[in-house]
């Protein structure tokens, strides 16, 4: 893992999200977990080697951030907020969080499949919160205060761990450093305002969802690529393109990479972000 200040260490080299953790005069708090079985193990072991595991927080719903809960069951309390838990492994008709999970371990971590648990297991215990809040939360664990800010955007259930004694925020999937962002179905007017909350606080260190660690600064580059992708599809809604020409115009390959593991999906990004976008303008548009 990555040392950030004395106490925080992250993990930006792993498909999926940045796991990360702080050490406290009480324990250890972790922050959300990785999604490959085997790092999720390891991770645990690393926790645990310093202290107790006081807390499992996730700052949103998405797989990559909460299917190694399963591998912290037993540890420390599981926080997330409600939007999280109302989403938790969502399974829909276009996608099935459970096999997305399993779809990386072949490529990513062969040796997790033995310890991957079959669907019926999985979901009889997959390290649900024991602790959900709504609006913000605060937690203190020893000499470290936990500032969980809700700053939905991303996801409804977006948080952002704000621990002020190092002077470093963990801003889960509202900031994407240096590679791919993915709107989805996000509220990209939530973002804007989750960045603005996010550039509030006092720190010297963000570590985003995904990505290298940045600075302060950075905020102003995930604003600008959200504002592009709203102005380019604007644009194309404007014009009377199509979804699918809008679709097929509108692309943003070349701006930034995709994180870690995933390089394949670049396509599927582009179209879903454009795609989704062009669904939500034209959808508020007066009849």
């Amino acid at each position: 893992m990555q040392k950030v200040t004395s106490n925080v260490w992250t993990d930006t080299t792993l498909r999926g999200c940045n796991p990360s953790m702080v050490l406290t005069s009480d324990g250890v708090v972790v922050i959300d977990t990785p999604q490959l079985p085997t790092k999720a193990v390891a991770m645990r072991q690393e926790a645990e080697s310093h202290g107790d595991i006081r807390y499992v927080i996730n700052t949103e719903h998405h797989v990559d951030h909460i299917f190694g809960n399963y591998y912290f069951r037993g540890t420390g309390e599981i926080v997330h907020h409600q939007g999280v838990a109302d989403n938790f492994m969502e399974v829909t008709p276009s996608l099935d969080s459970f096999d997305y999970a399993h779809e990386a371990v072949p490529t990513d971590d062969p040796d997790g499949e033995a310890i991957f648990p079959d669907r019926e297991t999985y979901f009889a215990d997959p390290g649900r919160a024991t602790i959900t809040f709504t609006g913000d939360l605060t937690l203190t664990v020893g000499d470290h205060t936990f500032e969980l800010l809700h700053t939905p955007g991303h996801t409804p259930g977006q948080i952002a761990v704000h621990v002020p004694e190092e002077r470093v925020v963990f801003t889960g999937d509202t900031i994407f450093s240096e590679c791919q962002t993915w709107l989805m179905g996000s509220n990209v007017t939530e973002w804007l305002t989750a960045l603005d909350r996010i550039a509030a606080l006092d720190v010297d260190w963000v570590v985003p969802g995904h990505g290298e660690v940045v600075t302060k600064p950075y905020l102003a580059r995930q604003r600008a690529n959200l504002l592009e992708w709203v102005q380019a599809v604007s644009d194309a809604v404007a014009q009377g393109w199509t979804r699918e020409e809008t679709i097929q115009r509108v692309n943003f390959a070349d701006r930034y990479p995709v994180d870690v593991g995933q390089g394949y999906m670049m396509n599927h990004i582009q179209t879903l972000n454009a795609g989704s976008l062009w669904d939500k303008l034209t959808q508020a548009r007066p009849a």
